[in-house]
């Protein structure tokens, strides 16, 4: 099963996708990040499916920036690992399955109680 998520990058604290200020939204290569974020990588045309430890991330890449990207994620280990990048890049997270923002802080309030231990577990490989 799919997760559909879409990452924004906005100068607004997005408490919901329907107050959204399109004003505020700030244009960002998507893509080229979540390429160079990534070892595994396969790549189609303009497909890429990120493929890491139990998860895949699945998306089409664009030449022009964006202020908002969607991508399929397959496996929930990938969301951890996607929330981490968020936080990196300053971006936000809207999961359409919860149709809600997922608190990057705080994911386990949106149903993703594992986040603290796969981040435990990911500090001890490096």
């Amino acid at each position: 099963m799919s997760l559909d998520i879409v990452f924004f990058n906005s100068k607004q604290k997005i408490e919901s996708v329907a107050e959204l200020d399109e004003n505020l939204l700030v244009p960002t290569d998507f893509s080229g990040i979540l390429e160079n974020s990534f070892d595994q990588i396969i790549k189609d045309d303009n497909h890429r499916e990120i493929i890491g430890a139990d998860f895949t991330i699945d998306f089409f890449t664009d030449d022009e920036h964006s202020s908002n990207f969607m991508i399929s994620l397959y496996g929930e280990n990938g969301l951890y690992e996607l929330i981490e990048l968020a936080k990196k890049h300053n971006w936000q997270i809207y999961d359409s399955g919860l149709d809600e923002m997922i608190d990057l802080e705080n994911p386990e309030k949106n149903g993703y109680e594992n986040h603290k231990k796969y981040v435990e577990q990911i500090l001890k490989r490096k």
